[in-house]
């Protein structure tokens, strides 16, 4: 039975935790991992290296594109029967993919079929920390996803390893074994029913309904709330906005534009960073450790970014956190270009690998903070959709201006620019949001707006009206006469 309490903010919910540090590794770590494979699918195919480079971009992008769907299913199935159907359909593509014939066929299996599920399993796995922890919601969220670093970590030679013991086809299958470890994961999902979701009358009096950032701008829109189901022991359970209705408040809006203009500055760093360190007469053994760098810095970001951003002082910082990190990746990028030798460029593989971990970890917890908690599966999914766009695209056009200009350095300052950008916009937006505030004149006394509801059989409507206190003590006495029945 789903539990009605607030967050635990511990027990279970370091279950969840560790639960969905296995599905990072299982989702993202092995993606990444994918791209070890790329020198045996070229000598297999005799495929170039842009054929081939297409079964990481479909993976990924089918990934984040799928995502809503993951949500979709966590909401109205279960996020445990979503995540174990996406661990069974991920461990399909992969195991598919071990008796490919062509590179079309790895462009179905281990690009479509995989992507998809993974992406049944990532956001709602996200979402699940989110209900099970709010003092500590940051910390758990940087445990959660320094799987993907410190699974990249690992992996990486093993996948090497299996690959040279047992070829390609063998490295798959076995990889095919190791991700139904995500309908473990999914196992580990308990539901939780938070007192958010689950109201009793008198409660529903006195409560909005919407995030705190939001509650200004939906006072002013008087929208009509859905269905609210009347449950025993006087309790209503609720819904107050349509699953995808946090679409239309300003402040997603926003977040949504910021994070295309975010994920397309921060994806062609991961593919041309050790090109660049080997056009700039770097080895590739010192290449291949700024990489290494940045994937272990990128943990070291995720778990303390996250513990910083719970204590007392910055808890209510979070979201300019999400902002700084951002705009520090951002300043990296701009003097990427004239880091032209390994010692200049250890630290820059620092600083960008430390602040991509940071903000990574923040975007749930500022998602949540937007939206709310009981909307956080939905959200996550659209933010995550957002993603698939700008991880397709940036990378061609980073190298398509590498090819016509000669240089690196376009490329480069457009990634910089666009995280800049990303971080300014939400800036701007949450301080033109302040000064509104402060000039509306403050709804007091009988103009204050409160939740009117009304029974009809077993269904309580509700609609945003001035409620007095004849409406109140009639609705008191009509709901306990229901309960009776």
């Amino acid at each position: 039975r789903a539990r009605r309490a607030g967050p635990p903010d511990g027990g279970w919910g370091w279950m969840i935790v560790a639960g969905c540090f296995l599905v990072t590794i299982c989702t993202r770590a092995v993606t990444r991992c994918i791209s070890i494979f790329f020198v045996e699918f070229q000598a297999y195919f005799g495929q170039d290296y842009a054929r081939t480079a297409w079964i990481h971009s479909i993976v990924d992008c089918a990934t984040m594109l799928c995502a809503p769907l993951g949500s979709l299913i966590s909401n109205h199935v279960s996020c445990q029967v979503g995540i174990m159907l996406g661990g069974l359909l991920a461990s399909t593509g992969l195991i598919l993919s071990s008796f490919a014939t062509s590179l079309e066929h790895l462009y179905l299996s281990l690009g479509v079929l995989t992507g998809l599920g993974f992406a049944l399993c990532y956001s709602p796995a996200i979402a699940m920390v989110g209900k099970y922890f709010n003092k500590r919601k940051a910390l758990a969220y940087g445990i959660a996803m320094s799987g993907s670093g410190i699974g990249t970590f690992i992996l990486a030679p093993v996948v090497q390893l299996l690959i040279e013991q047992f070829s390609w086809r063998g490295a798959l299958l076995i990889l095919g074994g190791f991700v139904l470890n995500l309908c473990v994961c999914g196992a580990l999902m308990r539901p939780i029913s938070l007192k958010e979701d689950c109201k009793t009358a008198p409660e529903l009096l006195d409560q909005n309904y919407v995030p705190e950032t939001e509650k200004q701008d939906l006072k002013r829109m008087s929208i009509c709330s859905p269905l609210i189901k009347l449950w025993p022991h006087e309790r209503l359970c609720y819904c107050s906005w349509k699953e995808y209705d946090f679409l239309l408040m300003p402040g997603f809006m926003v977040l949504a534009v910021s994070i295309l203009f975010m994920a397309y500055g921060c994806s062609p760093l991961f593919v041309y960073l050790v090109p660049y360190a080997l056009s700039v007469g770097v080895s590739h053994h010192q290449a291949a450790f700024l990489m290494s760098i940045l994937g272990v810095i990128d943990i070291i970001g995720n778990v303390t970014f996250g513990w910083l951003t719970d204590r007392r002082c910055l808890k209510k910082h979070r979201y300019f956190c999400y902002l700084f990190a951002v705009g520090m990746d951002g300043l990296s990028c701009l003097f990427l270009p004239v880091l032209q030798s390994f010692p200049l460029l250890v630290p820059f593989s620092f600083t960008f690998g430390y602040f991509d971990g940071a903000y990574v970890t923040l975007i749930p917890v500022v998602t949540a903070d937007v939206v709310g908690t009981p909307l956080l599966s939905s959200a996550l999914g659209v933010v995550y959709f957002l993603h698939a766009i700008p991880y397709l695209v940036s990378p061609p056009v980073a190298g398509w201006l590498v090819d016509t200009t000669g240089s690196y350095t376009a490329s480069f300052l457009l990634c910089g620019f666009s995280m800049i950008f990303s971080s300014a916009l939400l800036s701007f937006a949450r301080l033109a949001k302040k000064i509104k505030r402060t000039h509306l004149p403050s709804l007091t006394g009988n103009t204050a707006l409160k939740q009117h509801i009304w029974t009809n059989g077993a269904i309580a409507y509700s609609v945003t009206a001035e409620l007095d206190q004849r409406d109140v003590e009639f609705l008191a006495v009509d709901t306990n006469s229901f309960s009776k029945r």
